[in-house]
C-alpha cells in the first residue's frame, strides 16, 4: 500500500488482503458503479451538476465516492470519475450526453489526429483527480480503488466518435492501418499508466483497468492488437506494490490471455462463472460476478443467485461483486441487504 499519512482509522482490509491471496474472516464486496445512478443522493447532485463537473470538483467527488460506502458497509471505495477524463486533459474536445455516454467531436483516425493529442501530465493536467484521491484517504476506513479506461476501450470512443455496436470503425482501422492503429495504442498506453501511477502516488491503495469493450474482438486480435499495451500498463505498476484488477465485458474467449498480463485479479462479467474463469485465466483471485439485472428480481432469486456465485469462488481468492456496473433502477436497499448476505456466507453454508 502506498505509503501516506492518514489517521489512525479502525481499517478494513478484506478487499486487499484477498488481492494478496490471504485469508479473511468474510468474503469482500463492492460493487462496479455503486457510487452513482441508484442512490437518491446521487440524484440530487447531479440535478444540479454535470458528470464532469462533479469528476472535477473535488468535494463533489469525495461525496459520491463516500455515499456508498456510508449506505451500504461495502469493502471497497472507487474513486468516483469517468474513464474520459484523461482524454480531456489530452486535448480531446467531447461531452458526456445522458442516455448516450461520451461523445467525441473530432473522432481520430489517422496519424495527423494522433500527433495533436498532448502527453498526458497528470500533475498538472488532473490535479483535482489527485486532491480527491488525498482527500478521501484521510476519511475511509476501507480501501480505495483507483481506475482508468484500458487503451483499447479509449480508443474505441475516440476513433469510432461515441458508442458503437459493432465497432467497425475501429476495427478497420486495426486491420486497415496496422501501424497508426500501434501509435494509437502506444500513446493511450503511455497515458493511462502516467494517470495510474499517479492515482497511486496520491493515495489509491490498487487499482482496476476497466476495458468494457475488449469483448469485440476475439483471442488473436486480443493479442496481437491490445495484449501487449495492458501488459505494460499492469507491468508498469508492479514496482508501487498495489494490487491490480483488469476487467472487461464479454471476455470469456479472452480469460487465458488476460491472464497473461500480470494482473493480481481477474475481474468476472456474468457470462462465465467465477471457477471457470479462474481456469481459464490461470489467475488465482477473481472478481464478480452476479448479473446486475438479477438485482431487480424478487429477493429469493437474489439470494439464490449470489450463493451460487459464492459457492463457485469457493469462499477464498474471491472478490463478491456484479458482472458489470449496478443498473439505475436497482433499490440501494437491496445492495445493502446482498452485503450483508455475502458477509454472513460461509463456505459450510
Amino acid at each position: 500500500i502506498c505509503d501516506v499519512e492518514t489517521p489512525q482509522l479502525d481499517v478494513n482490509n478484506r478487499f486487499i488482503a484477498v488481492c494478496r491471496r490471504e485469508a479473511t474472516d468474510v468474503v469482500p464486496v463492492w460493487f462496479m458503479r455503486q457510487a452513482g445512478r441508484s442512490l437518491p443522493e446521487y440524484r440530487a447532485l447531479r440535478e444540479r451538476h454535470s458528470i464532469l463537473d462533479m469528476c472535477r470538483l473535488p468535494e463533489l467527488t469525495v461525496e459520491v465516492t463516500l455515499q456508498p460506502v456510508r449506505r451500504l458497509g461495502v469493502d471497497a471505495a472507487i474513486l468516483f470519475s469517468d474513464i474520459v477524463v484523461p482524454l480531456i486533459a489530452m486535448g480531446v474536445a467531447l461531452e458526456i450526453k445522458p442516455g448516450v455516454g461520451p461523445i467525441v467531436e473530432s473522432p481520430i483516425r489517422d496519424t495527423a489526429a494522433i500527433d495533436g493529442l498532448r502527453e498526458l501530465q497528470p500533475e498538472q493536467d488532473l490535479p483535482f483527480v489527485l486532491e480527491s484521491i488525498r482527500a478521501l484517504r484521510a476519511e475511509l476506513a476501507v480501501p480505495l480503488i483507483g481506475f482508468g479506461g484500458a487503451p483499447f476501450t479509449l480508443a474505441s470512443y475516440l476513433v469510432e466518435g461515441g458508442p458503437s455496436k459493432d465497432h467497425a470503425r475501429t476495427k478497420a482501422l486495426m486491420y486497415g492501418a496496422t501501424e497508426t492503429w500501434h501509435k494509437l495504442m502506444d500513446r493511450l498506453a503511455r497515458a493511462v499508466l502516467s494517470f495510474l501511477r499517479s492515482q497511486v502516488e496520491a493515495g489509491a491503495q490498487a487499482i482496476q483497468l476497466f476495458d468494457s469493450w475488449v469483448g469485440h474482438l476475439g483471442p488473436g486480435d486480443y493479442r496481437d492488437y491490445v495484449l501487449p499495451y495492458v501488459e505494460r500498463i499492469v507491468q508498469g505498476l508492479e514496482h508501487l506494490r498495489v494490487p491490480r484488477v483488469i476487467f472487461g465485458v464479454g471476455t470469456g474467449e479472452l480469460l487465458a490471455l488476460m491472464g497473461q498480463t500480470g494482473a493480481d485479479v481477474i475481474g468476472v462479467d456474468w457470462r462465465v462463472p467465477v471457477d471457470e474463469a479462474r481456469r481459464r485465466s490461470g489467475c488465482a483471485v477473481v472478481q464478480g460476478n452476479l448479473d446486475p439485472a438479477v438485482c431487480l428480481a424478487p429477493w429469493h432469486v437474489i439470494e439464490e443467485r449470489a450463493r451460487d456465485v459464492l459457492r463457485r469462488g469457493g469462499g477464498r481468492n474471491h472478490i463478491f461483486n456484479l458482472g458489470h456496473g449496478v443498473l439505475p433502477a436497482t433499490d440501494p436497499s437491496t445492495l445493502a441487504r446482498l452485503v450483508e448476505l455475502v458477509h454472513s456466507w460461509s463456505p459450510g453454508d
